[in-house]
């Protein structure tokens, strides 16, 4: 098809109407620059609105609107086109659109597809327009205002008469200021920049709804709530009982008094006076070392006990959580895992013992070493996912977990140091097998080769001290015979301990059978195992990960019966007779804290399959109902084992220090003197830490026992004369204790014979040697 052109002589072809309709070119940020429009106005281009074509000569004297139905809406020139001019069809990004001498009748033809802004023009030369242009991925449209870029003064540009190729056309200014005010309010608003405050607040917004953030305060509440009432008197009450807690209370004042003081000092405790080694006679919470720092005195060692204690749970949910999520459980499922392994009935009974509850770095330092490695159990090994970070976080926190003490810390050391052969193994059997070594990477293996390092210096530098005091006191090693006397039965294993809420009291009879119940009642909740049962037919683990967390179950089972198990030939034994350190663990039902944890992994991984199942079955449904409530029941398992997790653990009121331990300068010797009650004086002792010859622990050194013999008679010259040998200056005989002692006769005997004074301060008698 061709169209001649009036005044040429000659025709010129014209694309068709389908070539002519284009497609709006989305303005890529609204008005286009003056740059761009004087260099699209010097050669000569125009832009037209959506749907309409302009053809314009190189010198900007002819310009034509040409609709989408093909017809020409209006055309203006000049006397005769120049040569060279130059027609474009469709519109051009970026390019100004001049047309002139427009009439009514044109306006009509091409109002359906766009719109000519009226401009001033000179000569019928040129003319500034408004520009209309489809945008967004949307399709809504966006007007923007076109202006002309003159090149110089004056109402006509020429062309050639600038220096511009093809001549730039000049607009009138205030036309084109009235034009583009016009058409600004239709512009887009730029988007606001938010400011350093703004950007601040979403930062902080953004961390507080993250899954860790929600996870650790969830764990932080519910360790509040089913540890109550330990955070309601914290200075004045322990959970459990006054004797142990008081022992421990005053090892993490100690830990941290110390390495403030006289670091060099740390295991020459001022217990146990005169014995050498005396902090490491039990374990020692020496991971908590910067928590005794702060305060000082029986009330605040009381109260960092408790808020400790409550930390402990805290930890250990979140934990087994972390290590759940990274295994690859949903996180209702790794919820149910954390709750189940933080509080299964059997660790009520271990509420007195704070090295047992702080178990949550096991869970957690696993946690960062799988990430730190890339592995879950759910998508394996994962080498793009490696992070050396990790891997030293990992191995720190497993450090932190051995210097907690070794009753926990050994068999968490062993499960390390075999989950690292097998691996090893494993990872060059592949490469046998195959021919290709997975990519492993040189940094994770220094990472794995630093960290090790590190957690088998902590370890051996906190095994130098119970070695020395074992070459002390060979006596208090351990025995099978004492091993025998805390073995539980497999009836343990279904036995609640007397501080479960739920179960404490049905199961009184049974508990009654057990020769030591508080270290046999060692039921993880019916809950747990039967989730965990459920988790081997219908889980997100594989068939083989299953079957292996059963076997880990079945042997932790076996290890923490002790020598139940076939005499423990096969499985206590030959670990007590051979791994080093094994010996000095007399309890082997604290063992199931590994049951507790696998079995919550089987149930995580039930728990998870669960909540997917009923998410998908919720997104089929048509309408939704019963989607929310169906998604509402897969909180059931958790809301289960929290409730089988209840307490009813007393919280009894610390004995208080009496007045006389304020004043008083040591060394010295509190009477009466026993295990229990020497504990209590260990926790008073932290004021000012004097160096004291009481001490209770795991065994009572031969010494204390020789003082506790002698002194029966005291006041007399043996105990006297005996006391001035050890380099004991001060005796304090505490009245509220003597009721049938043989103290209660002679706490009021003359001592004018015996060369010591006497004094009553506030209920006690204070002897001065």
């Amino acid at each position: 098809m061709t169209t001649g052109q009036p005044g040429t002589g000659s025709a010129r072809p014209t694309p068709t109407g389908d070539a002519r309709i284009r497609p709006a070119i989305p303005a890529a940020a609204g008005t286009p620059t003056p740059a761009a429009r004087t260099a699209a106005t010097a050669s000569g281009t125009t832009t037209a609105a959506a749907g309409t074509d302009h053809t314009v000569s190189g010198d900007g004297t002819r310009a034509s609107i040409v609709t989408n139905d093909g017809t020409k809406a209006a055309t203006a020139r000049d006397d005769d086109p120049k040569p060279g001019s130059t027609k474009h069809d469709g519109p051009e990004p970026g390019s100004v659109g001049d047309s002139a001498a427009e009439d009514s009748a044109a306006e009509d033809s091409a109002a359906t597809d766009s719109k000519a802004k009226p401009g001033a023009a000179t000569g019928g030369a040129e003319k500034d327009g408004a520009v209309k242009e489809r945008a967004g991925k949307d399709g809504a449209e966006k007007d923007s205002a076109a202006e002309g870029d003159p090149a110089e003064s004056g109402d006509v540009a020429k062309g050639g008469k600038t220096g511009e190729p093809d001549g730039p056309v000049k607009a009138d200014g205030e036309a084109k200021s009235a034009g583009s005010e016009r058409w600004e309010a239709f512009a887009s608003a730029p988007e606001p920049v938010p400011s350093r405050l703004s950007r601040s607040a979403r930062a902080v917004g953004r961390y507080l709804i993250h899954e860790w953030t929600l996870a650790s305060l969830g764990a932080l509440a519910l360790a509040v709530l089913m540890t109550w009432p330990t955070l309601r008197y914290p200075r004045y009450t322990l959970p459990q009982d006054y004797w142990d807690p008081s022992l421990q209370a005053w090892q993490m004042a100690w830990s941290g008094h110390i390495l403030l003081t006289e670091p060099a000092r740390l295991w020459q405790s001022n217990t146990f006076f005169p014995e050498l080694w005396s902090f490491a006679f039990s374990d020692t919470l020496l991971g908590y070392a910067p928590a005794g720092m702060l305060g000082s005195g029986p009330e605040d060692a009381v109260l960092r006990y408790n808020i400790m204690f409550v930390l402990a749970h805290a930890l250990a949910t979140l934990g087994a959580y972390a290590l759940a999520r990274q295994l690859g459980a949903g996180r209702i499922g790794a919820a149910v895992a954390g709750v189940a392994y933080t509080y299964a009935p059997w660790l009520l009974a271990q509420a007195g013992h704070l090295h047992v509850l702080s178990n949550g770095g096991i869970p957690l330092a696993l946690a960062m070493l799988a990430r730190g490695h890339g592995w879950s159990l759910r998508h394996g090994y994962r080498p793009e996912r490696r992070h050396d970070g990790w891997v030293y976080a990992g191995w720190l926190v497993a450090a932190w977990q051995l210097s907690l003490g070794f009753g926990i810390g050994l068999p968490f050391a062993y499960f390390l140091a075999c989950a690292v052969l097998v691996a090893a193994v494993l990872f060059y059997a592949r490469r046998l097998r195959t021919g290709q070594a997975l990519p492993f990477g040189r940094r994770l293996l220094v990472a794995d080769g630093v960290g090790g390092l590190l957690f088998a210096g902590v370890g051996l530098l906190m095994a130098i001290p119970y070695f020395k005091v074992t070459e002390l006191h060979p006596y208090a090693e351990r025995t099978i015979g004492d091993i025998s006397i805390f073995s539980p039965p497999a009836s343990g294993f279904v036995t609640a301990p007397a501080e479960s809420r739920i179960w404490g009291g049905l199961h009184e009879g049974a508990r009654a059978a057990l020769p030591w119940h508080p270290e046999m009642t060692l039921l993880p909740g019916f809950v747990l195992y039967a989730l965990a049962a459920g988790g081997l037919f219908f889980s997100v683990w594989r068939l083989r990960h299953r079957l292996l967390l059963l076997a880990g179950v079945l042997l932790t089972m076996a290890f923490a019966m002790g020598t139940r198990f076939f005499d423990g030939a096969f499985t206590y034994v030959p670990l007590f007779e051979h791994a080093p350190g094994w010996n000095a663990l007399r309890t082997p039902g604290r063992l199931m804290l590994w049951t507790t944890l696998l079995l919550a992994l089987l149930a995580a991984g039930a728990v998870t399959a669960l909540t997917e199942r009923v998410r998908d079955l919720a997104a089929q449904r048509i309408p939704s109902w019963p989607g929310p409530w169906l998604r509402l029941a897969t909180l059931l398992p958790l809301l289960l084992v929290t409730v089988e997790g209840l307490n009813t653990t007393p919280h009894p009121v610390v004995p208080t220090q009496p007045a006389a331990l304020r004043t008083v300068e040591g060394p010295l010797l509190v009477l009466p003197s026993n295990q229990s009650l020497d504990q209590h004086v260990m926790l008073w002792s932290t004021s000012g830490f004097p160096d004291v010859v009481n001490g209770g622990s795991g065994f009572t050194p031969r010494q204390l026992d020789d003082v506790r013999r002698v002194t029966q008679s005291f006041p007399d010259q043996t105990s006297v004369d005996y006391l001035r040998t050890l380099g004991v200056r001060t005796v304090v005989l505490l009245r509220g204790q003597v009721a049938g002692t043989p103290w209660e006769i002679t706490i009021d005997a003359p001592v004018d014979t015996l060369g010591i004074t006497r004094q009553e301060i506030d209920g006690a008698v204070v002897y001065r040697l």
